[in-house]
């Protein structure tokens, strides 16, 4: 007879035999899919209208700065309302925003010959606003699915989900560009309905009770006092951040293809996918070896090699040696995702977890949207190479100096905050 005491054999697919769990990843691999298919879109018409990095760089400005104001006020409405509602009505938001992207792309509407791209940069910014609230309500409601105890496994899996549908996004938003920009449009608006009908089939859940009313400036102060109060968490919200916010290769990408590797937009679509591809490999690689012990050690030799890969990328003339090194970043930025994930989870009380994740959300969305027009920025001072070159470089410096200065995100141990 085994003791009781025996250790239980590690289960890679333990948080997928939750029923609920299964229809939230759903959820996000069609909502992530109609995103990123959007956001290739975008990018694709926008350069084609004006072949000027630093509207690319404008592009990406224009969403991240409503994303970053309503991010501070999102998570605590997310903490005072239900999730699955929250998730709903500005799904709903976003396939408003994805329609008049498609009519503005019509010769009928005319918005485009009247008024440049003008039109698209407003709708970008209105996205931007719904992600504010879309980005906290989904990990929040997340804890709610799922048990404590497989809160790593499930960051894990809803990775693995939520890259495949940036793959795969990628890939089809560029293909889509091929027969024109309302058709394209159109097909999001279907994928981004798919999340709808995933979404219904979960429970609404019950919120946790606060211990005391607060006013919504006691509450913001609160969230943002716990994140910069751990260090664990504050470390590495801030590697990703900047790490990102100076690798942001991916925001330059259309001019790659075109100045650089001389390819259409289907190559620019599996190029933009090639990074999500990397971290689905990881992502399945950690779900049956999960990162425990030398969390935080490995956490830095794999940005480390993201900013090699970044700068390699930089002066690469192959499509496919580009395609390879693209991959490569986004395996190793996806052990990040996972820690910073399953950090957030097992170290946010329940009632606060919309506010810390909408502080998670301005982190992230600080290194991508506004690394998007830091490398405009600097692509059109720089030149397009040495501007992802020095990126890469920047990168490595970041690293070095949270090596230096963090301790607890060298020794972090996951096992010991399960």
């Amino acid at each position: 007879m085994a003791k009781e005491n025996t250790p239980q054999p590690h289960d890679p697919f333990a948080a997928l035999r939750f029923r609920e769990f299964s229809f939230y990843v759903s959820a996000r691999f069609f909502l992530t899919l109609g995103i990123q298919m959007q956001s290739v879109i975008v990018g694709w018409q926008v350069y084609s209208l004006t072949k000027d990095v630093l509207m690319l760089g404008y592009s990406q400005l224009a969403e991240f700065l409503p994303f970053l104001i309503i991010s501070f006020f999102s998570g605590h409405f997310v903490d005072l309302n239900s999730r699955k509602r929250v998730i709903i009505l500005f799904s709903v938001c976003l396939l408003l925003v994805t329609g008049s992207l498609a009519w503005f792309s019509t010769d009928a509407s005319g918005m485009l010959h009247r008024f440049g791209i003008t039109p698209i940069f407003f709708m970008v910014a209105c996205s931007g606003a719904v992600r504010a609230f879309l980005g906290p309500a989904f990990p929040a409601w997340l804890a709610q699915i799922i048990p404590r105890t497989h809160y790593t496994n499930a960051a894990t899996w809803n990775s693995t989900f939520w890259h495949g549908g940036f793959i795969l996004g990628n890939a089809v938003g560029g293909l889509l560009c091929v027969f024109g920009m309302p058709l394209a449009y159109s097909v999001v608006l279907g994928v981004i309905t798919m999340s709808l009908v995933f979404v219904s089939f979960i429970g609404d859940k019950p919120l946790p009770e606060k211990e005391k009313a607060e006013s919504i400036w006691e509450s913001l102060g609160v969230g943002i006092r716990f994140v910069f109060s751990n260090k664990i968490i504050l470390g590495a919200l801030s590697l990703d951040l900047f790490a990102v916010l100076f690798g942001g290769a991916v925001a330059m990408l259309p001019a790659f293809a075109d100045k650089i590797l001389h390819v259409g937009s289907f190559e620019f679509g599996c190029l933009k996918a090639a990074p999500a591809a990397g971290a689905v490999l990881t992502a399945f690689l950690l779900a049956y070896i999960p990162l425990k012990k030398n969390a935080g050690k490995t956490l830095l030799f794999s940005i480390t090699g993201f900013g090699i890969a970044t700068i390699l990328f930089a002066i690469s003339t192959n499509l496919y040696l580009s395609l390879f090194l693209l991959l490569l970043t986004g395996a190793f930025d996806n052990v990040s995702v996972v820690v910073r994930h399953s950090i957030l989870q097992l170290m946010t009380p329940d009632t606060m977890r919309g506010r810390v994740s909408a502080v998670n959300n301005i982190f992230i969305g600080s290194s991508n949207e506004l690394g998007g027009f830091e490398s405009g920025v600097t692509a059109r001072l720089m030149g397009l190479v040495s501007s992802v070159v020095f990126g890469g470089v920047m990168t490595l410096l970041v690293v070095f100096t949270t090596a230096r200065l963090s301790p607890a995100i060298r020794k972090l141990n996951l096992k010991e905050i399960e």
